[in-house]
């Protein structure tokens, strides 16, 4: 049976490619600000493009917090990417202002110590142990648009709960690619943006929902 997934459309930008590379990964899509089909869909992904605080403006607008709360209380899945992602911690730092962020994760995101921002291109993404997301593409290039990034995994789970899985990448310094945290997943980079790889992520995601 085909996976349905709502793309949250709260007015960021790049979601149709977003849309058709999830369509092409086998999900029927959605984009919606239906509060009811985000929450019903089998997956929601959150896209984020721009700066940290203007993307929680307008998630704050449609209580993107809470709506992302319930799924997770309910182990429906949710994928965060770019910015998506980086909202998903307690905090972000941009030109000396700190927003607070959707807080699901401890942590702050701030900008990259790197000779050249923004990490734009392609950059190698390594998975630390088993993952879902990183089935068969261990150790691929993902394409990035950022300047800014969570450096550090702060959220200690220890047995008889699973630990979250993470991948990382270097731009500068090293900065976390990727979290698999229960059903809450997300990316830094871009996976429909980047290739074949991309798609089989995307389509990794699509068969655990």
């Amino acid at each position: 049976m085909t996976k349905t997934v709502a793309v949250l459309d709260y007015g960021s930008g790049n979601v149709h490619s977003v849309c058709r590379a999830l369509e092409q990964a086998g999900a029927a899509v959605e984009l919606t600000s239906d509060r009811k089909r985000l929450l019903e869909a089998d997956g929601m992904l959150l896209p984020g493009v721009g700066a940290f605080g203007a993307v929680m403006r307008e998630l704050n607008k449609f209580q993107a917090g809470s709506l992302v709360d319930q799924r997770l209380t309910a182990g429906r899945p949710v994928l965060g990417i770019c910015v998506g992602m980086q909202v998903m911690f307690e905090h972000g730092v941009e030109h000396g202002v700190e927003t607070e962020g959707l807080g699901q994760w401890p942590g702050v995101v701030e900008m990259l110590e790197a000779p050249i921002l923004p990490h734009m291109g392609w950059s190698i993404v390594e998975p630390d142990g088993d993952s879902s997301l990183f089935s068969d593409i261990e150790g691929e290039r993902f394409y990035f648009v950022h300047s800014y990034a969570a450096k550090q995994w702060q959220l200690d789970i220890r047995p008889p709960f699973i630990p979250a899985s993470l991948a990382w990448s270097e731009h500068g310094e090293r900065f976390l690619a990727a979290v698999e945290n229960g059903p809450l997943s997300a990316t830094q980079f871009h996976p429909e943006k980047s290739g074949p790889a991309g798609l089989k992520l995307l389509s990794n995601w699509i068969e655990t929902l």
